[in-house]
């Protein structure tokens, strides 16, 4: 069967389907903001989904891993999928195979190892403006971390702020510059190591864990320096934009679960002797949220699949997808709150975890504003 026939889009959109009606199962079982059953997500394949099948995994792409962000977000659940299975393995699929790359992929697939990515800082702006530097300047802000040789080896130095899922890793996949010409590279190194702080940063959003990891000279072993097996600045540039993307993924589901209890609630909540469904104001609030996810479900699916294919304006995609999707999944929970009235400002209903977990995916790996910045640029 040819690769561009219809047959085969028509059996990966059935596969993706049905790997979205199981998560939406499994997942619609656990209460959100309660930690993710790990164990669950190793034996549903979840982990390895991108992982090479002769290292127990899936050898499936990144829009399989797109549908359990979303999921993950619809959910509103709790744990390290971001960090350590959307950046990390993707992190280490940018590498040339070899043999610590190749363990921890399999440790990875099997829930026996967290690899948490170390890119830019989660709420910095500074790594998405491509700005009069295109994406040179870009991959070097979003490198904070530099790699020096000293006497004795390689030294680490630099810090990240608000890291996702670094307080939990087993092994940090740092994106450092390589001395003085400021290659990137991704260093690999224990959380325990001397001369390396990995800080527990909370936020509002209880259903995400943050860190603060800072280098001062920590000790790297030779063959822990790992080099892309491309270039690397666009190799470190598909990082941040994946990163962008898996966040309005997760923004994408947490809006339309947000939209569906919202019309449930409007058809059994009654004033005045009626459903408030059948009001005119309610209608047209109902309506502008439907719009805002439908704009945002075809943003994303563009992103998605332009990541997934390698396509080169995979970047315009991805700040389109990210600027628009995580803004309009703020304004869709704030609007779900108001329209359950009373009930959706108390601590049962909860909404408020679904809306402090859109505002802060807003602002991780670049603002709105900051990715339409980008996106102006190309006009300069």
């Amino acid at each position: 069967m040819a690769a561009g026939s219809p047959d085969v889009g028509d059996d990966l959109a059935s596969v993706r389907d049905e790997l979205r009606a199981v998560a939406r199962d499994l997942l619609r079982k656990t209460p959100p903001a309660t930690p993710a059953d790990w164990a669950l997500f190793a034996s549903a394949g979840w982990l390895g989904l991108e992982v090479p099948a002769f290292l127990d995994g899936a050898d499936a792409t990144f829009a399989e891993v797109a549908v359990i962000a979303q999921e993950l977000g619809r959910a509103a659940a709790a744990g390290p999928y971001l960090g350590a299975i959307v950046l990390g393995v993707g992190a280490l699929r940018e590498l040339p195979p070899c043999a610590g790359r190749d363990t921890l992929l399999r440790q990875a697939a099997n829930g026996d190892a967290l690899g948490v990515a170390v890119l830019a800082e989660g709420s910095a702006d500074g790594a998405v403006g491509a700005g009069p530097a295109g994406e040179r300047g870009r991959t070097e802000t979003a490198a904070p971390f530099r790699l020096e040789r000293a006497a004795d080896g390689w030294r680490l130095h630099g810090h990240a702020a608000f890291v996702p899922d670094a307080a939990r890793a087993t092994r940090l996949l740092v994106l450092a510059r390589e001395g003085a010409d400021g290659e990137p590279v991704i260093v690999d190194i224990d959380p325990r190591a001397s001369g390396l702080r990995v800080a527990p940063q909370p936020v509002l959003d209880e259903t995400r864990s943050f860190a603060l990891v800072t280098a001062d000279g920590a000790e790297v072993a030779e063959g822990s320096v790992w080099r892309f097996a491309a270039d690397p600045r666009a190799a470190a540039a598909r990082l941040l934009d994946r990163a962008a993307v898996a966040v309005a993924c997760d923004s994408l589901g947490l809006a339309e679960a947000m939209l569906d209890a919202t019309v449930a609630y409007a058809r059994v909540r009654e004033q005045f002797g009626r459903p408030i469904g059948s009001f005119q104001a309610v209608k047209h609030a109902c309506a502008d949220m439907l719009v805002a996810v439908a704009v945002s479900r075809e943003l994303v699916s563009a992103a998605v699949a332009a990541l997934a294919s390698g396509a080169p304006d995979a970047g315009v995609a991805a700040s389109m997808a990210k600027a628009y999707a995580c803004g309009a999944a703020l304004d869709v929970a704030g609007k779900a709150m108001q329209l359950h009235g009373g009930i959706g400002y108390t601590w049962e209903s909860g909404i408020h975890v679904y809306l402090k977990r859109a505002a802060l995916n807003r602002a991780l790996f670049g603002s709105p504003a900051a990715h339409r910045q980008r996106l102006a640029a190309r006009y300069r």
